[in-house]
Order: structure tokens, then sequence, then C-alpha cells
């Protein structure tokens, strides 16, 4: 009998470092889950895995599920429990990682190279909290609230705009290219690789801050009575959803939320315009339209997230028009004529040409 190896500690969601935009995104969907999940996009070896390991242990009792790319979509939602069924019993559910996730986060990596239904599955139970299952009989709900995490790296390819519009909200990463942040987050890799016990002591207090400051934050967000906000922030949200010229108005309502989630997170009296301009970016990155990238880009600060990648929109479009990124016009090439080839064996050739004589 072979025992279960034990799981490997989490590196601290406060040691973190670099990434202070993917570090938000994941506390304010913590904050509010319905807020629809983050989408993290970047390339490898950008702390996307550690950060949402490290952001479960900060929920009380949070479990962290993983869905693996050869998941099935029985598995995810749940089906027939066969075994009853053979049995003779009556018809019973059995329940798939979306009911092990509630309360705490589900991890997908590589959701960009997952079959639509089950991405479809996934976004649906994260914006509505709720697991709904009709198949073989079967009809049953449960709750599956949880924080919804998706990496992909937009080199292997991406979402249909219509899925990307579904996540609440996106972070583009970017490879360290200050020396000194470089050394640092090094060092504190391996000052936790060597011990990590005696690394997570000395974090012990900040994450405890950090878990503490999140259920606060999320009684606030839970009571719809508290965080008035003005007719400003309508104002704002409108403007900067227009001028992105996103489709529908999912990206507002999601914007107001976020807003919501991060006035509740700095413990604020209101939402107020501010809050709004905070939290855009991440609302706005992934929905975007090619067009209005270019205005963005030229009146927004350069940060991390405004700077995104041509063609990361999944569109398949950018501003040079319909053409793929870094394509080159068609060219004409010179054609020479080749002699007919000689045929390879003569003498049947020859036989075969000659008539036989009688």
């Amino acid at each position: 009998m072979t025992t279960a190896a034990p799981m490997p500690v989490p590196f601290p969601f406060s040691a973190i470092a670099g990434q202070p935009h993917l570090r938000q995104a994941l506390l304010l969907a913590a904050v509010d889950p319905g807020l629809g999940g983050v989408l993290i996009e970047g390339p490898r070896g950008t702390a996307k895995t550690t950060a949402a390991r490290a952001l479960a242990e900060l929920l009380p009792g949070a479990p962290f599920v993983t869905l693996p790319l050869g998941a099935s979509l029985e598995s995810l939602v749940g089906t027939l429990d066969l075994g009853q069924a053979l049995a003779g019993h009556e018809l019973k559910f059995a329940p798939g990682l979306l009911a092990r996730a509630n309360g705490g986060v589900l991890y997908v990596d590589e959701i960009n190279l997952l079959p639509d239904a089950l991405i479809d599955s996934l976004l649906d139970a994260a914006a509505s909290g709720v697991n709904v299952v009709e198949r073989d009989g079967i009809s049953h709900r449960h709750a599956a609230r949880f924080v919804l995490v998706g990496t992909m790296n937009p080199e292997e390819g991406t979402l249909r705009p219509q899925l990307l519009d579904r996540f609440g909200l996106c972070v583009q990463l970017r490879n360290i290219e200050d020396a000194a942040e470089r050394q640092a987050i090094v060092r504190a890799r391996l000052a936790f690789d060597a011990d990590p016990q005696g690394f997570r002591a000395t974090h012990a207090q900040t994450e405890a801050v950090l878990a503490s400051a999140l259920v606060a934050a999320r009684t606030l967000v839970a009571d719809a009575s508290v965080l008035p906000y003005g007719d400003d922030v309508h104002e704002a949200v409108s403007a900067l959803c227009i001028a992105s010229q996103v489709d529908g108005l999912r990206a507002d309502l999601v914007m107001l939320r976020s807003a919501r989630a991060l006035a509740a997170w700095d413990g604020a009296a209101a939402i107020t315009a501010d809050h709004v301009q905070r939290v855009a970016e991440a609302v706005l990155l992934h929905r975007r339209k090619p067009e209005a990238e270019g205005a963005a880009a030229a009146s927004a600060p350069a940060t991390q997230n405004t700077q995104r990648a041509p063609n990361a929109s999944g569109t398949g479009q950018n501003n040079a028009g319909d053409q793929d990124w870094g394509a080159m016009p068609p060219e004409p090439v010179g054609i020479e004529r080749i002699k007919p080839l000689r045929p390879l064996i003569p003498s049947q050739t020859a036989q075969q040409a000659t008539p036989k004589k009688a």
C-alpha cells in the first residue's frame, strides 16, 4: 500500500514581487467571486501558478482545485453515480470539480487549449455561483462559488472573443527586465526553497493581515446597502467603456463591481471615480476593440498592463487590417521552364512503342 505524498507548502502571497497588477486582480476576484474570474496572459515563469495557489491560502478553509487539460465535461460538472444506478438504487448525482472547488480557487492552466464546452460551463458557474446539471434523468444544482483563475500563453493561441468577454478581469504579465528586481525575486525563491517553513514564518504576520482584510472586504461586498456611489462613477465607467468600443454592457457592470470590490478592500466609505480608474485596465484589456487600442496606448501611461501584444485580443485583427501581424506582402517568383524528364528505363519504353512482329 502506497501513501500519498504531502502537498508542497504554498509560497506566501505577500512575498510575491514584481507583479502588482496580478496581485490586485486576484484579490478583487477573491473579494467578489461573482466578477467572473481572472484571465492571466503571459510567458512562462511569471508566477501565475504560484500566485493562484497562494491566494487560496488566504481564504479560510479554501480548497485549491486544478482542472487538467484532459478533463471531460462530466468530471467538471458532475454526472450520474453509476455505482448506485447499477446496484438498482435510485439515481444519485456524483459531484464534479465545480463542487469540490466551492468556496475556494479553481485553477486552469492553458485554458485556451480547453474545449469550448468546458470553458462555457466554467464561466457560467463562476459568474452565477451555481452549477446546474440536467442529463441522464438527473436535474441537480449545487453551490459553486469559487475564484476562477485561468492562464494562457498567447503564443500558443487565444480564446474566442465571446469567451474572452465573459472573463471578469484580465492581466497581461511581462518578463522582468530590471536586473535588481529579478535578483530580488530569485533570492526570495531560493530562500523559500531552502527553508519553506522558515520563509513562511517571516511572512506569517503579513499573511494574517491580508487574510483578515480579505474577510472584511467580503463582508462589505455582501451587504448591498453599503459603499454608495454617485453619478460621477457612472459617468467615468460609461466614458471608459465607450472609448474602448466594447460590445454590450458586461464591461460596465464588471467595472462597477470591480470598483466596489476595490473600495471594500481599501476600507473606503464610498466608491469613487478613482476606484474606477484603478480597475479599468483589467476590465477593458481583453474587451477593447483593436481600433481603440492605438488611441488608448497613446493617451494612457505605459504600464505592464496597457502594453498589449499584437493580436492579443483574440479577434484575429490588428491596426493594420485583417492580415496577420508581421506578414509580408506576396512577391512574384520567377518560373523557369524545365525539360521533360528522360525515361528511367529507355529499353522498356522502346519495346512498348515498337509493335511486335507476327
